[in-house]
């Protein structure tokens, strides 16, 4: 399975796994399953991290490199991601969350992600 991981997902999964579901738990560290992180949400940690609304215990390069080594693959920033946008309803306003999901349809990916609003949007998610 192709697994591509919110951003709150992938910060507790690194520091605090316990606030995770069983299901996204299992997912996760099944050796099976791809993990990706999207290049999305290392920019909304950086720009949350600059702006004291997020407190990081490394810096976001060790943490990134920490989970590289747990087979986390990043996802880069296609334009075919970023065109994907214009076909996406306005449910979710905010933007690192609707390229994740643009990124999770084109990729054929399972988004992994307890934000209740993704129901709204026909893109597979598990929490």
């Amino acid at each position: 399975m192709k697994l591509l991981l919110d951003t709150h997902t992938f910060i507790w999964w690194d520091s605090d796994p316990s606030k995770l579901s069983q299901r996204a738990l299992e997912l996760l560290t099944d050796k099976d399953n791809l993990r990706l992180l999207s290049v999305v949400s290392l920019w909304e940690i950086q720009i949350k991290h600059q702006l004291g609304k997020l407190t990081l215990n490394k810096t976001l390069g060790e943490i990134v490199a920490l989970q590289q080594n747990n087979s986390i693959e990043i996802l880069p920033i296609t334009a075919a991601h970023v065109l994907a946008l214009d076909g996406l309803s306005m449910y979710h306003k905010d933007p690192f969350d609707r390229l994740l999901i643009a990124q999770a349809n084109l990729e054929r990916a399972i988004l992994i992600s307890c934000d209740s609003i993704f129901a709204n949007y026909s893109v597979q998610v598990e929490w």
